[in-house]
């Protein structure tokens, strides 16, 4: 079967269109993904709280803030790094928003706490959101003013300039679902049985449910 030439011109015209509409549609997709930082006590726990939520495509636990470079985890939480254990969310903006994601986290923590969080104490375990331009900050500043009305108590938590994030060692990503065997204070445990045991010793979903009611998200 021969094709003419005026018969190629809805083929080359219908490729051409198909082609634009991938490529279009590409551009699209990748512009929904952002990333924010966070700071929320246990890094394990926030990571495990935000995979939680509809339109996060992954939660990392690291470090940032401090001027230490490639800090690891003993030297984070011995101090002295001027890092906190913090948590890096990718997200698609379509399907959550940044405003959203901060109203969650303020209600996932104790943000009128200034010496760390629930059991966790130290400067490594403060409350903090690190903001990369102003219209983060912005959004930061008044979810911050939301949540001090919210509780009508003096919130503590600072906006920060956001700094190079150092992903933390592998054995701490996604630890609330590990299978890995770790020696506790309670025994010989896969680390998500480990994990669920810690945030129940440490307090946090008491403290959170006691401070913020039926609004808290993450209860377990």
């Amino acid at each position: 079967m021969r094709i003419t030439v005026n018969q190629m011109k809805p083929i080359t015209l219908l490729i051409a269109i198909v082609i634009g509409l991938t490529i279009n549609c590409s551009k699209a997709y990748a512009g929904k993904t952002e990333v924010m930082v966070v700071a929320g006590g246990c890094f394990w726990c926030v990571e495990s709280d935000f995979e939680s939520v509809p339109g996060v495509i992954k939660a990392v636990s690291g470090y940032t803030g401090g001027s230490t470079k490639n800090p690891t985890y003993k030297q984070v939480v011995h101090g002295g790094t001027g890092h906190y254990e913090a948590v890096q969310i990718t997200y698609d903006s379509n399907k959550v928003s940044y405003a959203k994601l901060l109203y969650l986290f303020f209600r996932s923590v104790d943000p009128t706490d200034a010496g760390g969080q629930f059991c966790d104490r130290g400067k490594s375990y403060r409350t903090a959101i690190f903001v990369s331009n102003a219209r983060e900050k912005t959004i930061a500043r008044a979810a911050l003013t939301e949540a001090g009305k919210a509780l009508d108590r003096k919130i503590v938590t600072p906006i920060l300039r956001a700094k190079q994030f150092y992903k933390a060692e592998a054995n701490h990503q996604d630890y609330y679902k590990g299978t890995k065997l770790v020696l506790t204070r309670y025994g010989l445990k896969r680390q998500s049985s480990a994990y669920k045991v810690y945030r129940k010793a440490c307090g946090r979903d008491a403290q959170v449910r006691k401070l913020w009611g039926g609004a808290a998200p993450f209860i377990h």
